[in-house]
């Protein structure tokens, strides 16, 4: 998916999507509407009935399965971005205890880090560019 459709406030997603939806749904109808002439309409007719409740089920299922995933990741991601922060945080304050040459040092590599992860790694990460061996080795 590209980025434009991303980068939308959350009530166009909304709108959007659903409006994509309902465009798709109505393509499939006018398709199977034209097809649907002489035996092939009461094959369709028999067919419909029986098989609705089944697949909305399993359209729910799939729905919920994938929300469930969605939403593990969303919190193992703000986990992970709590723990580095707060581990950074945890070296500035100790930083604050060494020499006034060491801690400059350290806080400037601190701020290095910082730099590097907002402006390389993480638009690597929202365009599907970063792995872990692109990551270069710290001296």
């Amino acid at each position: 998916m590209s980025d434009w459709f991303l980068n939308l406030p959350v009530i166009w997603i909304g709108l959007v999507g659903f409006a994509g939806t309902y465009l798709i749904a109505f393509l499939i109808l006018t398709i199977v509407m034209r097809l649907a002439v002489d035996d092939r309409a009461r094959a369709f007719k028999a067919l419909s009935p029986g098989m609705l409740p089944p697949l909305g089920i399993i359209f729910g299922l799939l729905v919920g399965f994938i929300a469930a995933k969605v939403w593990s990741d969303f919190e193992r991601a703000k986990v992970a971005v709590a723990t580095e922060s707060s581990s950074l945080r945890a070296v500035l304050l100790l930083a604050a205890n060494l020499p006034a040459e060491q801690e400059s040092r350290l806080r400037a590599i601190v701020h290095d880090h910082i730099e590097e992860a907002v402006n390389q790694e993480w638009p690597a990460m929202a365009h599907r560019r970063a792995t872990l061996t692109s990551l270069p080795p710290r001296a």
